[in-house]
């Protein structure tokens, strides 16, 4: 259970703030040029930083098996769909440079 409060806090002290800052455009400007779509990515990171609290809050809840591995599922599901959303931002990137 600690494990699951640590990975809470630390997701939640370095994927929320850095999603929300990419998505309200408040990046340094070193890095406007390789994050180009910047609200695509900022998506990509809060898709991430959900998956800590899909998976670790119904463990802390005390949550039956079934509903823990739909808990699970979800976060898996939202994984990768922020990891398409980041590719498909990096191509998109990669094409108009070229």
């Amino acid at each position: 259970m600690t494990w699951h409060w640590i990975g809470l806090a630390l997701f939640s002290l370095t994927l929320l703030p850095a999603g929300l800052a990419v998505i309200t455009g408040r990046i340094p400007e070193r890095l406007r040029t390789r994050l180009a779509p910047t609200r695509t990515r900022g998506w990509a990171i809060l898709a991430l930083y959900a998956v800590a609290p899909l998976n670790t809050i119904p463990r802390l809840a005390g949550a039956s098996p079934a509903i823990t591995l739909a808990a699970t599922a979800t976060a898996g599901i939202v994984a990768v769909t922020g990891c398409t959303a980041a590719a498909i931002a990096a191509l998109r990137t990669a094409n108009t440079a070229s």
